[in-house]
């Protein structure tokens, strides 16, 4: 993978993990995941219309990628509502890694060589590895479910995206798309909280666009990378948030240190560098 491309996907990680340390932070899961999807979608609309409307044939694609984008949202939600971060991100970013690359490379036929795959396999571990200390804790299993579930919607959006950022430009593509998620889910919560849903964006403007502004960017720049590299190969370093979300949960959620943790950050370095050798 080209140097720039790899600092790219790591600075998109870094945001991704960013973001979802601000779910923890104040509020309760569904009012921060509310306000960083809004937040999205304002920043991202001055940038749609700047950009003007993208391809009819792009439609489809944009469908159906918000389609997953809800499905994540919601088992998100659900996730962090029953166990803390240390436990829900890994097993869902590291669930949808290994999906998403077993479908890039099985089905779609990206071409990636046996070092790559062998980046991806250490990039797996490090994010099952963060999460084995929970895996027998049957009050978790809920979480862990919701967690998985989590995971194929990634997979799911990880491809649509990918894809539709090779059919048009990625900057279109990637604005619109939020500004999209924004509407469906602002309609959503009208219907089924009525104006009181806007409460805490009245509160908490800031961080909505903060936390949005993170999300939008870097999931921008993910889908500029994906087309640059493979699919399987971003979506692997991409999981690097993984490392980056370990931390915040230590620095910022005052979570425990953990072994596994550090065991995890070896992995993530070793699996990134195999695939910048690609």
């Amino acid at each position: 993978m080209d140097l720039a491309v790899l600092l790219v996907v790591l600075l998109s990680a870094l945001l991704q993990a960013g973001w979802n340390v601000l779910l923890k932070l104040r509020l309760d899961p569904l009012s921060a995941l509310m306000l960083v999807v809004l937040g999205g979608g304002a920043v991202a609309l001055p940038v749609a219309l700047w950009l003007g409307p993208p391809e009819q044939a792009l439609l489809p694609w944009m469908a159906g990628s918000m389609s997953a984008h809800l499905t994540f949202y919601a088992c998100l939600v659900g996730a962090y509502a029953r166990a803390d971060l240390g436990l829900v991100y890994p097993v869902a970013r590291g669930g949808a890694l290994l999906m998403t690359a077993g479908v890039a490379i099985l089905v779609l036929q990206e071409p990636v060589r046996a070092i790559g795959i062998s980046g991806i396999a250490l990039l797996a571990a490090s994010v099952l590895v963060t999460a084995w200390r929970s895996r027998g804790e049957a009050s978790q299993a809920a979480a862990l479910t919701l967690a998985l579930g989590s995971g194929v919607a990634v997979t799911a959006y990880s491809l649509i995206d990918g894809t539709a950022g090779r059919m048009g430009p990625p900057a279109i593509y990637t604005a619109w798309l939020f500004v999209g998620d924004a509407v469906i889910v602002a309609v959503g919560l009208a219907l089924w909280k009525g104006a009181a849903f806007l409460h805490p964006v009245r509160r908490h403007w800031g961080l909505a666009l903060v936390g949005g502004a993170m999300l939008f960017v870097s999931y921008w720049l993910c889908v500029w990378a994906m087309t640059r590299a493979p699919i399987s190969l971003v979506a692997a370093v991409r999981e690097a948030s993984v490392l980056f979300g370990a931390g915040f949960a230590v620095l910022v959620l005052q979570e425990k240190l953990r072994p596994e943790r550090l065991l995890a950050a070896v992995l993530v370095v070793a699996g990134v560098t195999l695939i910048k050798l690609h």
